[in-house]
């Protein structure tokens, strides 16, 4: 009995710790694919001299990586690549999604800038949520919000010179609110 009783502590002391953990994971694993699919843009950007996009679904969660086109020469939009593995894909619906672009707001590269696009910015007219990555190597300003069911929070910050995404990790948002209130 006294070893049942000791199972069953420790199981309702690291279930919850698991959970956490898996969530973590998961977050991690989102924010890794789309540093995968970051670096297909840029790599096929730099190596076919073109311009490339990868347009991200805030709703759906699809990511889907587009080449530039051109009719007559000119500059005609652009049209999904299909013939590259994991060019087109479907992140993991529990975790949402956000994206801020230099377009959006001025002062995007700051450290401690943490403002991203909420639905009442959409009031202003239609935007693309598109990151480009030019032949040059450069690519658009961005940062992509992740957040889990649990609030954990993982920033995704890409460097318009070097195309390079970088991760910066944020406490849950109901701690972050407690310690401010706290801090009153």
């Amino acid at each position: 009995m006294v070893v049942l009783v000791l199972i069953g502590v420790l199981s309702a002391m690291i279930l919850p710790e698991m959970k956490g953990s898996f969530e973590d994971a998961l977050l991690r694993s989102t924010a890794r694919k789309l540093i995968d699919v970051f670096g297909l843009a840029y790599s096929r950007a730099v190596t076919l001299n073109q311009v490339q996009r990868v347009r991200l679904d805030r709703q759906t969660g699809r990511y889907t990586v587009e080449q530039s086109r051109t009719e007559d020469g000119q500059a005609s939009g652009f049209a999904p690549v299909r013939d590259v593995p994991e060019s087109q894909g479907l992140l993991d619906p529990r975790i949402t999604l956000e994206i801020q672009t230099a377009r959006d707001s001025t002062g995007l590269g700051s450290a401690g800038d943490t403002r991203f696009v909420s639905g009442a910015d959409l009031a202003f007219g239609p935007r693309e949520d598109a990151i480009s990555f030019y032949p040059d190597g450069t690519a658009d300003a961005a940062q992509v919000l992740l957040r889990d069911r649990a609030g954990f929070r993982l920033i995704l910050r890409l460097n318009p010179i070097t195309a390079r995404a970088q991760v910066i990790a944020r406490e849950p948002l109901r701690s972050q609110t407690a310690a401010t209130e706290g801090a009153q």
